[in-house]
């Protein structure tokens, strides 16, 4: 990078998705400055002109140039800042990584939400479905480390910043994930131990407090 390289993160705290841009850039060494935004209020303008079409967060800002969606971003900044990749370098390793890094997309806040926006017999199944995806990426991380093999990397980028949300859906959901998928939970332990990790992710009981009280402005309790 050099040195007139302008690198901001159109940022929520709490968002997982924001987690993702900023886990990898700690992973690459890159400053960057996090503008947090107000989903709740008045969106910035630099928000709604970034992106337009969603205008939601993450935002990756690259010399004024926006890039969106988080996986896409994580990508971005794998190509542009190429040492320690983060990526596989294999073509059917990478097939394996985008396609698990799409499940995440798909599965694992959607069926967390059915966990927390809802009740009764709703969260009941949100639950047992979260689980079952649990399931599936413990089968996919096996008896590895990370999900890319020894070394953290991209597929990890993209589900670690999760974890940060299940809390709230084990208190809501009344179960315990590591009673489930006790490697999922490991990899966890192992994952927060890295200091991008740490230094991004949110108070796990922040984020459950932020739940129960935007349940509550919805109407759920």
């Amino acid at each position: 990078m050099s040195k007139g390289d302008n690198v901001v993160v159109l940022d929520f705290w709490a968002s997982p998705f924001c987690a993702r841009v900023k886990i990898a850039l700690e992973e690459k060494g890159v400053p960057h400055v996090d503008n947090e935004e107000d989903l709740f209020g008045k969106k910035s303008e630099l928000l709604l002109k970034s992106n337009p079409i969603h205008q939601k967060v993450p935002v990756f800002l690259h010399n004024d140039k926006p890039v969106l969606e988080s996986g896409i971003i994580v990508s971005y900044i794998d190509q542009v800042w190429s040492s320690n990749p983060l990526l596989p370098a294999d073509a059917y390793d990478l097939a394996q990584a985008r396609f698990l890094a799409d499940f995440i997309d798909k599965k694992v806040f959607d069926t967390g939400r059915s966990i927390w926006a809802s009740n009764g017999e709703e969260r009941e199944v949100g639950t047992r479905d979260f689980i079952e995806v649990l399931k599936h990426l413990e089968e996919a991380l096996g008896e590895k480390d990370y999900f890319g093999g020894d070394v953290f990397g991209y597929v990890d980028i993209i589900a670690i910043p999760h974890s940060a949300w299940f809390l709230a859906y084990e208190k809501l959901g009344n179960f315990k994930v590591e009673d489930h998928s006790p490697k999922i939970s490991a990899w966890i332990k192992r994952s927060l131990q890295r200091e991008s990790v740490k230094k991004v992710l949110p108070d796990p009981e922040k984020v459950y407090q932020f739940v129960l009280h935007f349940r509550k402005i919805s109407g759920l309790e």
